[in-house]
């Protein structure tokens, strides 16, 4: 039995239009992906699109938390929500913002229990799981968080773990198919299958 394939596919040209073609070119040379499939998708809603696009780009990489704690927030988010697509994105990205191979592993690593995790990454996971389970985080573990990041880090993570969970809802229910990987590397680990969920809340 084969695989579904996307409840919207990807637009071309016709479909998007001339400007977010050009967009989609831009943003996809920016991650390293010639013509990503979430552009694609998301530019059928040509307005849409590019309003978010500034959105999720003030978020990454143009946000004030350091860029491998914004990676990890939104690995823990791919983790929580199983969405294969934006672990396939992030797991590259995240390598490249300065977190090892086996700090992404540990992500989605339910026998770690958090407890190879310290300081501001351990407080990044745990927020992300808070924010997944209850959409709340609560006053103890924000205690935590308000002594180790500034005000606009706090606003930045929630509305950062918030916009990742979003996405990743849209991504699963559009059915947006994983994009062929990047010339010369093997398709990752995303292709593992099922949910390795753990919490550190």
């Amino acid at each position: 039995m084969s695989a579904p394939g996307p409840r919207i596919a990807p637009g071309g040209r016709r479909q998007i239009g001339l400007l977010n073609t050009a967009v989609v070119r831009v943003a996809g040379a920016v991650i390293g992906r010639p013509v990503p499939n979430v552009f694609t998708t998301l530019a059928r809603h040509p307005g849409l699109f590019r309003r978010w696009l500034v959105f999720a780009g003030g978020l990454m990489p143009g946000g004030k938390l350091l860029r491998e704690e914004t990676e990890l927030a939104i690995l823990r988010v791919a983790h929580n929500t199983d969405c294969a697509y934006e672990w396939d994105h992030h797991e590259r990205i995240g390598r490249r913002a300065g977190l090892t191979a086996a700090e992404i592993e540990r992500v989605r690593n339910e026998a770690t229990g958090g407890a190879d995790w310290s300081g501001r990454k351990r407080l990044v996971l745990r927020a992300a799981d808070a924010l997944h389970a209850d959409g709340v985080i609560g006053d103890a573990l924000w205690a935590e968080l308000a002594a180790a990041f500034d005000e606009r880090e706090l606003i930045e993570l929630c509305l950062l773990i918030g916009h990742y969970e979003m996405l990743a809802m849209t991504l699963n229910t559009l059915r947006v198919q994983l994009d062929p990987p990047p010339r010369g590397q093997a398709a990752g680990a995303h292709a593992r299958g099922g949910r390795r969920r753990s919490s550190l809340t």
